[in-house]
């Protein structure tokens, strides 16, 4: 008999974890190569981990609820060695999972010493010691989440001072400026998930709200953008009057035409592609030591459920038509909805639309959908009185337009320059001079 170990998969880019939220079989279970063993979830996806072998359930390593990094052990499986193995399998099943020679453990080592990459990268960025931290994870191991708490906390257990062997004298002032914390211990408001729960009380009425996986992965998300990118907000008011008119004219026999609907989301979406191609530094990531400028123009847009949010990506929307991206939009509102998204729908986004305006919001923040370095908010179109340059008082149609940047990345002109494209593009949509096809 062998064993062999099925690993937390990567399922996206960017993407260093993902947290089982349902074991779909039990040891001691049969399984057949490609029969689903988990459901994960990440920050971009809802996938089954397909098994790599055919054998028998020998340990579910980790429990429902629990986040792994990517390539961490999740199960075990016992395999006869008759030729069940596929040795290929071995190799295709791991073949996405971000490895590095600290992370396998040697012989006879504990788990607790066994670093995942991702807090492999958090250690050396805030300087932690990790011999002196206490890990929550599976048998001990040390988890992103351990990490974050720590550096929100500020007392960061760091390495002693490398000291020179020709000159041993090291100076208050070296050891002082080596040791201190990267991060203020007076940081942010936003606290870990496990501080929280400590600090609320829960009297006699309250109900409590399992966290969800999905919820835990929006947060975790959320939180590293907050963490790592300093963001920036600035806001632009456009006349959109024209825009509803041609709109509104239109709807109802496209509608009837084509099978779906010609939303004014389509129209906002296609300005800002347009834009994009104009002021490509919007289109950026940051990566540490540069800043990734990309090619394709790729608009994730948020689509949201009764408890989650997806943000599924409209490809090269720039080359797409309105019609073509209203179809997009449709299709991938369904997918989301009916549980049907796959991965790939999920992949690629250079920029985030959010169409915060469906449920009536005029004005808001917008937190930056990591890596990338901006999202736009499309606020409620809504009558308004507006002074026109004519010194009258007319009835118009406006909308707010908000955007949060990533401030390492982007600055004020760039994108003080970008709004006002995107408003000249939406405030001269009409018939003589748009085209939906």
């Amino acid at each position: 008999m062998s064993t062999e170990q099925i690993r937390m998969p990567q399922l996206g880019e960017s993407v260093t974890e993902g947290t089982i939220s349902k074991w779909l079989v039990s040891v001691g279970d049969k399984v057949n190569k490609y029969d689903p063993l988990a459901e994960v979830m990440t920050d971009k996806v809802n996938a089954e981990v397909p098994s790599s072998f055919a054998g028998v359930i020998k340990e579910l390593i980790a429990e429902e609820g629990e986040t792994l990094a990517v390539g961490e052990v999740i199960c075990t499986i016992e395999m006869e060695d008759s030729g069940l193995q596929d040795p290929s399998a071995a190799v295709n099943s791991n073949s996405a999972v971000a490895t590095s020679p600290e992370s396998v453990p040697e012989a006879g080592q504990e788990n607790k010493a066994r670093y995942s990459p991702a807090v492999l990268k958090i250690s050396q960025q805030h300087n932690i010691d990790l011999t002196k931290v206490t890990g929550t994870g599976a048998g001990g191991r040390i988890t992103r989440k351990d990490l974050l708490k720590i550096i929100e906390s500020g007392n960061i257990p760091t390495a002693a001072p490398k000291v020179d062997k020709v000159n041993e004298t090291v100076s208050l002032a070296e050891v002082t400026e080596k040791a201190a914390p990267t991060v203020p211990r007076q940081q942010a408001a936003v606290s870990s998930p496990a501080a929280e729960q400590a600090a609320v009380p829960v009297a006699i009425g309250d109900i409590e709200i399992p966290v969800t996986g999905v919820r835990k992965a929006i947060a975790a998300n959320m939180l590293r953008s907050k963490h790592e990118a300093p963001h920036a907000w600035t806001m632009i008011e456009v006349d959109a009057t024209n825009l509803v008119e041609y709109r509104n004219g239109l709807k109802d026999e496209f509608k009837k035409k084509e099978g779906f609907n010609l939303t004014f989301f389509a129209f906002f979406v296609k300005a800002v592609a347009q834009a994009l191609k104009e002021f490509p530094q919007i289109n950026s990531m940051w990566a540490g030591d540069k800043i990734i400028q990309k090619k394709d123009i790729n608009i994730s847009i948020a689509v949201a459920t009764e408890d989650a949010l997806y943000v599924p990506v409209i490809k090269n929307a720039d080359e797409k038509t309105i019609k073509g991206i209203a179809r997009e939009i449709s299709e991938l509102a369904v997918r989301v909805r009916t549980g049907k998204l796959k991965s790939d729908d999920m992949q690629g986004g250079t920029f985030t639309v959010n169409n915060t305006g469906s449920f009536g919001s005029v004005q808001s923040m917008g937190i930056i959908n990591y890596p990338q370095a901006a999202i736009l908010q499309v606020e409620s179109i809504v009558k308004r009185p507006v002074v026109m340059n004519n010194n009258m008082i007319a009835v118009r149609d406006m909308v707010n337009l908000c955007m949060s940047l990533d401030h390492r990345v982007l600055d004020g002109l760039v994108c003080g320059r970008f709004l006002q494209r995107v408003k000249e593009i939406l405030e001269n949509t009409s018939k003589s001079t748009t085209t939906i096809y």
